[in-house]
């Protein structure tokens, strides 16, 4: 029988294996992330970060192990389930802008606060103050195709932060902008996470964001580099490091 997750978990995985095309991308995987907490995921190019990410946020389904989100299984979740979950509960920025290109920047930052029920005007409100925090407001009539690549990152950083949603995962959430846009866009999403109480999930190899989290996770050839880190203070280091 499995052990419960730590009771201030918001996340929990344990013995997470995912492959892609006969190809391991995680092998046996186990963490967990605080309430509210800052987590960064590192390693080297290759080592697993967007698959564990994938597999947190309910993008992927794991091949073998746990998912919980507030103590309720993920990993067992259909694909509608998995759908639902992270349009309600997660928000999430890659590391390329997937935006909507029919619809202008306000119109793509609105969009997921209006599919979750908000009025026309509350939406578009919200919608225009976090355009503002991320520093392109003059960017709201235009669509994405008249838009460089960085000022549609910090769009679609805008429309993950914009519902305020409990979990945000970034996912190499800086790769387009340059040196100092990298640090303004970070420092906002940090930001925005510790004013709004949400927990960040973020992967990278860049050493200068990791250090926005409270803690770091790191992953080499798909697995914890360092088992006892990846436990909660509260969970027996003897389980983080055997997996039972």
């Amino acid at each position: 029988m499995s052990a419960a997750p730590p009771d201030n978990d918001v996340l929990w995985a344990r013995g997470i294996v995912k492959s892609h095309h006969g190809t391991p991308a995680l092998r046996g995987v186990s963490l967990g992330v605080r309430e509210g907490e800052m987590l960064a995921v590192t390693g080297p190019r290759g080592s697993g970060k967007s698959t564990l990410l994938g597999c947190l946020s309910a993008q992927l389904p794991v091949d073998e192990g746990e998912v919980l989100f507030h103590g309720a299984p993920v990993h067992t979740l259909g694909r509608a389930g998995r759908e639902k979950l992270r349009r309600e509960r997660f928000g999430y920025v890659g590391p390329e802008p997937h935006l909507v290109p029919e619809l202008t920047a306000l119109e793509n930052v609105a969009l997921p606060l209006q599919l979750a029920g908000a009025g026309h005007r509350a939406a578009y409100r919200a919608a225009g103050e976090w355009l503002e925090r991320l520093d392109v407001a003059e960017c709201a009539k235009l669509r994405p195709a008249d838009l460089r690549q960085d000022l549609r990152q910090r769009i679609a950083v805008a429309r993950a932060l914009a519902p305020e949603p409990p979990v945000v995962f970034a996912d190499d959430p800086t790769a387009p902008l340059h040196h100092d846009a990298r640090e303004q866009v970070m420092r906002i999403l940090t930001s925005a996470a510790r004013s709004h109480a949400l927990t960040l999930v973020m992967a990278t190899h860049d050493p200068a964001l990791a250090r926005y989290a409270d803690r770091t996770v790191r992953l080499v050839d798909g697995l914890v580099d360092d088992p006892v880190a990846a436990a909660e203070p509260d969970e027996p280091a003897a389980v983080a490091a055997t997996g039972h």
